[in-house]
């Protein structure tokens, strides 16, 4: 898993988050001054910092500071008490992935950690484009087709541009791996690299994860919050999915992109940001248009250049490559010993449809590696895995005609209110205890089994109450 490195001189607070971090597979660290930390930076090099903003010796700023110089990449978490919301500011705008307010329950701060992790991943992870599987090293853009061979052309193009990129394509085709490589070849790759899925916000948070808000803007905004965009001010912003956002965010990115100014929420002050815009959809933007769920300005502004990533089915020849990719990926991230697969089981991946492009194919590799057991990948393993195979036609006619029995029974029983939210909660607790008990509690293999991110995981496990929970304070 991962290390993070805790500063704070509170000596409790250290040991707390010392066994918070080890419980979720992580590897703790801990230093008591800024000094310190700084040597543990450079010799140990951490994936990510959770630091107090007032230390002993060197300030938590200048410490900062220094950890930027050292590694530009490495997300920096700032801890704070209430009354130095405004330091905790000045550092965000120097580059920190975010800040907490003292005291902070456990929930939102292993939340927060994650999707730093994951910041620092995309950041200082390298795409690599139409590599070996073989010698690839860590994730890659995979394809010799031609039509593959025009996105590599179109991405070195770009990348050393300023010009905002629309990628289009089904889901699962590689978007975001594509937005990445643009940003690591770009003249900002030293600078934030700042991920927001318009989707997975809910839409009354978005505005504010966005352009952050003033004190008093809403009820429990007691203090000003910077938003992701002037975090990311002269690096790159990629905006995933925006084909969902709603109207009245179009209206501020448009802004953006015109005056290169935003607004908090509840503020009137312009403040001047500097970013480039990448963004992505699997949407029909043209008929979103003319149906006015998009504004029109916008997605001009949006497609200065326009990358279109093909369907799977439309390169199938690929599909044996990726399939030797995604086995020698998930056997070195697994720690196992790369078994190999047999023409049988490449013919017949590539003659299906994977509705669900590379991001299903990778799920189904990964799923036949996990439930391998030993010599190489065959025909039947694909099969099961894709679940075409293991289960008979009549036992996924039984299930699903117990399954439409209990939803009858719950609408029979329900008063309408909520019923839908109140059946697919109990489904999803259903499903997300049962991957539990498959993995022996191990939520990293639940999330990759699943398809499912492990932040999103941990939430619905939060969600479902199917943990012990844990409340820790800091003073």
């Amino acid at each position: 898993m991962s290390t993070i490195l805790i500063v704070d001189d509170d000596a409790q607070l250290r040991q707390s988050f010392k066994k918070l971090l080890s419980e979720e597979g992580h590897t703790a660290q801990a230093a008591s001054t800024g000094e310190a930390s700084i040597t543990m930076v450079r010799e140990s090099s951490p994936d990510a910092v959770i630091m107090d903003v007032r230390l002993p010796g060197m300030s938590g700023l200048e410490t900062f500071r220094t950890i930027r110089e050292i590694e530009p990449k490495l997300p920096v978490i700032v801890m704070t008490a209430f009354g130095t919301t405004e330091t905790a500011i000045e550092a965000t705008k120097l580059g920190a992935f975010d800040y907490v307010l003292k005291p902070f329950e456990v929930p939102d701060i292993l939340a927060l950690i994650e999707q730093a992790l994951e910041a620092g991943r995309f950041m200082r992870s390298s795409v690599e484009m139409d590599a070996a599987p073989e010698t690839t090293s860590g994730e890659a853009i995979v394809g010799q087709s031609k039509a593959m061979q025009e996105i590599y052309k179109a991405i070195g193009r770009v990348a050393s541009t300023d010009a905002t990129v629309l990628i289009r394509g089904e889901s699962g085709t590689g978007k975001e791996l594509v937005a990445r490589a643009i940003y690591q070849h770009s003249l900002c790759a030293e600078k934030p690299f700042v991920v927001i899925n318009c989707v997975a916000i809910p839409e009354t948070l978005l505005e504010s994860e966005l352009f952050g808000y003033e004190k008093g803007a809403f009820t429990g905004a007691v203090s000003r919050r910077v938003g992701k965009i002037q975090q990311a001010h002269r690096g790159t912003v990629f905006l995933d999915e925006i084909g969902d956002m709603p109207l009245s965010i179009q209206a501020k990115i448009l802004r953006l992109l015109q005056e290169k100014s935003i607004e908090r929420l509840g503020g009137r002050t312009t403040i001047p940001v500097d970013v480039r815009i990448i963004a992505a959809t699997n949407r029909n933007l043209e008929a979103a248009v003319a149906e006015g769920r998009f504004r029109e300005d916008l997605y001009y502004r949006l497609k200065v250049v326009t990358l279109w990533l093909p369907a799977l089915r439309n390169r199938s020849g690929d599909i044996p490559l990726l399939a030797d990719y995604f086995l020698a990926r998930f056997s070195r991230e697994t720690g196992s010993q790369n078994p190999g697969m047999s023409k049988e089981a490449k013919d017949f991946l590539s003659h299906q449809l994977w509705p669900g492009h590379v991001r299903e194919l990778a799920n189904t590799i990964h799923k036949a590696l996990i439930f391998n057991r030993g010599g190489p990948i065959t025909l039947e393993d694909i099969s099961r895995a894709i679940g075409t195979g293991g289960v008979s036609k009549q036992t996924e006619d039984a299930a699903d005609e117990a399954i439409r029995q209990w939803v009858r029974e719950g609408l029979t029983a329900g008063t309408g209110k909520d019923i839908f939210a109140s059946l697919t909660d109990r489904f999803g607790c259903i499903v997300i205890g049962e991957v539990l008990n498959l993995t022996g509690g191990n939520r990293t293999r639940a999330s990759e089994l699943l398809g499912m991110s492990r932040p999103t995981l941990l939430s619905k496990i939060e969600k479902y109450q199917l943990k012990t929970e844990i409340s820790v304070k800091a003073d």
